[in-house]
């Protein structure tokens, strides 16, 4: 087991930000594994931060939990933090825009990294175009952002509306939901990729552990800068 991963253990210092872990696709064995690793780590003092287990499912995340002491599952996020505790925010505001109900696994994602990750998050939920009134009800939420993650499936049109509404930076989600023609978020992920208005930038079908990633360091305190070079 010892050959299962090479885990970075020195990210959080050289970066800011520490190192998650893919579940998906990972044996419930080598996902123990790895949990007792970073058990370990961390009780040699080593400051690691908050290590995420994204996509993570049910089975998995009871075996982690009872490894790490003080974690928490996110169950609709399919996410296991530890420390589960979230730090006490800095820096700009995040918000995630939620098109649907069925968006929420992605956009429950994206939120709790950005919090992790130490940021204010503000959610906005089932505001999708299908009923634009929705969306423009929450106008003067939006342009207290410093950055916005949109989240939608079917035609992906949300991440377009909202970047209109403001002035600051817009991270879109295409996700997988949608009935046949969406084939799996790819009908998402070109509208978005071909926004008309500019400031959108466009992460993975389905990749909210990116989406807030990079959401929580565009709304990083200003000044913070973080790495050796």
């Amino acid at each position: 087991m010892s050959s299962i991963a090479n885990l970075d253990f020195g990210r959080y210092e050289r970066r800011g930000y520490p190192e998650a872990v893919l579940c998906d696709g990972k044996s419930l064995d080598q996902c123990v594994h790895i949990a007792r690793t970073w058990r370990a780590k961390a009780n040699e003092g080593l400051n690691l931060g908050t290590v995420l287990f994204t996509r993570i499912t049910e089975d998995k995340a009871k075996a982690v939990t009872k490894i790490l002491d003080g974690a928490i599952w996110h169950e609709t996020a399919r996410m296991v933090a530890w420390p589960g505790d979230v730090p006490e925010p800095s820096g700009g505001k995040v918000i995630v825009a939620c098109a649907g109900t069925s968006d929420l696994p992605v956009a429950q994602e994206a939120a709790l990294t950005a919090r992790y990750l130490g940021r204010s998050v503000t959610e906005l939920v089932d505001v999708g175009v299908a009923g634009l009134d929705r969306i423009l009800a929450h106008r003067e939420t939006l342009q207290s952002a410093r950055v916005i993650v949109v989240v939608a499936g079917m035609e992906g049109a949300l991440a377009s509306v909202v970047s209109g509404l403001v002035s600051c930076p817009v991270v879109a989600v295409p996700t997988s939901v949608g009935y046949g023609a969406s084939f799996g978020g790819i009908t998402a992920l070109l509208s978005m990729l071909n926004s008309c208005s500019p400031g959108v930038s466009v992460v993975n079908i389905d990749n909210g552990y990116g989406a807030g990633h990079l959401a929580a360091q565009i709304a990083e305190p200003q000044g913070d800068t973080h790495g050796t070079a």
